[in-house]
């Protein structure tokens, strides 16, 4: 008898769901993945014939996408973050980065008050505004994974209000509101996506 509670099946669903997601690029379609740290995901998305643009803002994991897709012309690779708003900021890395860069690169932020950084370790970046970077995008959007440790809230709700959401196929979103500042935020963006009847934004992705 099989059990559906069952954690290891559950990721099983979970897996093939988002996979399905990631099979259906086609070429000629654009892929957006922001936050690509080094690659698992954007790997997924580079497909013949589809371009991909990557934004990693960390310079560690930046080095790995670019040893990883430096053959690849489909992949358009970004040492940039992602933001509301363009212009340059720090970059702040987790307490632990200086033992394995790499490895906690998954959890550097623009967010001053993430938990566990180390505010006198930082990177200045330069931030792009998502929505002015998917405005000037011609061919047809398949899908975006965003993963930005905490600067998804605001960014989500400006591509509502542009109306830049209904352009993109799938949108798949890793939050972050278990950091106390982001827990009301969040959950307000939850309710206007429910409300606001959006089904291609799916806020659950990991």
């Amino acid at each position: 008898m099989v059990n559906f509670f069952d954690t290891r099946i559950g990721r099983r669903v979970r897996d093939w769901k988002y996979n399905k997601l990631f099979s259906r690029l086609a070429p000629g379609e654009v892929a957006i993945d922001c936050g690509a740290n080094v690659g698992k995901f954007t790997t997924k998305m580079a497909k013949p014939g589809v371009t991909v643009y990557a934004f990693e803002p960390d310079p560690h994991a930046f080095k790995v996408l670019e040893s990883k897709f430096k053959d690849n012309t489909g992949v358009v690779l970004m040492n940039k973050a992602v933001s509301a708003r363009a212009g340059r900021g720090k970059l702040y890395f987790d307490k632990r980065s200086s033992a394995d860069e790499v490895a906690w690169s998954i959890r550097s932020t623009l967010l001053a008050e993430k938990p566990n950084m180390d505010l006198k370790a930082f990177f200045e970046v330069e931030i792009i505004d998502l929505a002015e970077f998917i405005q000037g995008i011609e061919k047809p959007i398949g899908l975006m994974k965003m993963d930005i440790e905490g600067a998804e809230v605001d960014v989500l709700n400006k591509l509502i209000d542009l109306g830049l959401t209904k352009r993109i196929r799938n949108i798949v979103v890793e939050t972050h509101e278990r950091f106390p500042t982001l827990a009301e935020p969040t959950a307000k963006l939850r309710e206007r996506i429910r409300r606001e009847g959006i089904s291609n934004i799916d806020l659950d992705w990991a």
